[in-house]
């Protein structure tokens, strides 16, 4: 692990922040915020996290358990967004951030085919049009006027005919009076064992004028193999471990041992190379034995922390919603170095 700023080995019980890091207090509130992978992030890169929003409440329960945070609305963003009276340190922050559902943009679903309909995003919410939830999160950055606001998604808002939609969130956001930059970033490049891409507008309030902030992040990648578990029992099912028997050394999903589109998402995991991206849905089998991933495995490659409570929900799925808090850390960490070190 020699080599990384943020290691994707570790526990709650390490604290805050990360070793070598120094703690300067700059205030955070989130949105969108699932089971806290971007919270872990910013704590491990020395912020205050205050909180924040989340409309799932299952999964606003794991996020208490495991955050204990200072402020905490289980509701739609669009109902928080129209409160009369919020706590007056969130018209204080250094940062507001969010990850606004984005699957209406993933070039694995639907796309445009979706965009303004009303979809329920999982069991226990309210169905919720989620190609407008970028709008009444840019409406609370526009309420709050933060310092620097940050919202991650998918790779795909930069295809297509969704690059309409992109120029459109960076005009509301000048609108809303912030500079905008764009980054595409690869959580590999950044010290998380996982190849995923996605997109961050970063933001700052233009009264701040900060110079254009830069981010190179280029550490070395992490191959299954350093954390892979060993000698584990066959836990295929009889289909699944038939097709596994049958695979290529070229085949990267059942889909391919198969022949056929069905299967695209049953990842075939090569250990001397960097998996592919979790998702929520994804399958993930290690091609040299017959087994899934672990949970200790989804931990290190989502760079969860290994005694994270996940309660009763299934950890690939709280993992694969959640921006990885390694990477997040990252890019929090040059956020505070060369804007908001500036600023106090």
């Amino acid at each position: 692990m020699s080599g990384h700023k943020f290691h994707y080995r570790w526990t709650l019980a390490d604290g805050y922040p990360a070793k070598g890091i120094d703690y300067h207090g700059s205030k955070v509130f989130g949105t969108f915020i699932c089971g806290g992978g971007s919270t872990m992030g910013y704590k491990l890169a020395g912020f205050d996290h205050l909180g924040g929003v989340e409309i799932d409440p299952q999964v606003a329960d794991v996020y208490r358990a495991n955050h204990k945070p200072k402020h905490l609305f289980v509701e739609d963003i669009r109902e928080f967004v129209k409160r009369t009276e919020l706590p007056s340190e969130l018209f204080h922050l250094d940062l507001l951030d969010g990850s606004p559902p984005c699957s209406s943009f993933s070039m694995a679903g639907n796309r445009e085919k979706d965009w303004g309909k009303e979809k329920v995003f999982r069991e226990g919410q309210a169905k919720q049009r989620l190609d407008d939830l970028f709008f009444d999160y840019i409406e609370l950055a526009k309420r709050l006027q933060p310092k620097v606001v940050i919202a991650e998604n998918v790779k795909g808002m930069l295809q297509g005919n969704a690059k309409a939609y992109v120029k459109r969130i960076k005009a509301e956001f000048e609108v809303a009076g912030y500079t905008v930059q764009l980054f595409l970033l690869n959580a590999a490049s950044m010290g998380v064992p996982q190849k995923r891409e996605r997109v961050f507008f970063i933001c700052q309030r233009k009264d701040l004028k900060l110079p254009r902030l830069v981010l190179n992040f280029n550490e070395e990648a992490i191959p299954f193999m350093e954390y892979q578990e060993q000698k584990l029992t066959n836990d295929l099912t009889e289909v699944q471990f038939d097709l596994w028997k049958k695979q290529k050394q070229s085949d990267r999903t059942l889909a391919d041992v198969r022949g056929k589109a069905n299967g695209f998402t049953d990842y075939l995991l090569s250990e001397n190379e960097v998996i592919p991206t979790i998702t929520s849905g994804g399958k993930f089998i290690l091609k040299n034995e017959p087994r899934w991933m672990t949970k200790t495995e989804f931990c290190q490659s989502g760079t969860f922390p290994f005694d994270y409570n996940f309660k009763a929900i299934e950890p690939k799925y709280l993992i694969g919603m959640s921006v990885p808090p390694v990477m997040t850390a990252q890019i929090a960490h040059q956020v505070y170095l060369q804007w908001l070190s500036k600023t106090k």
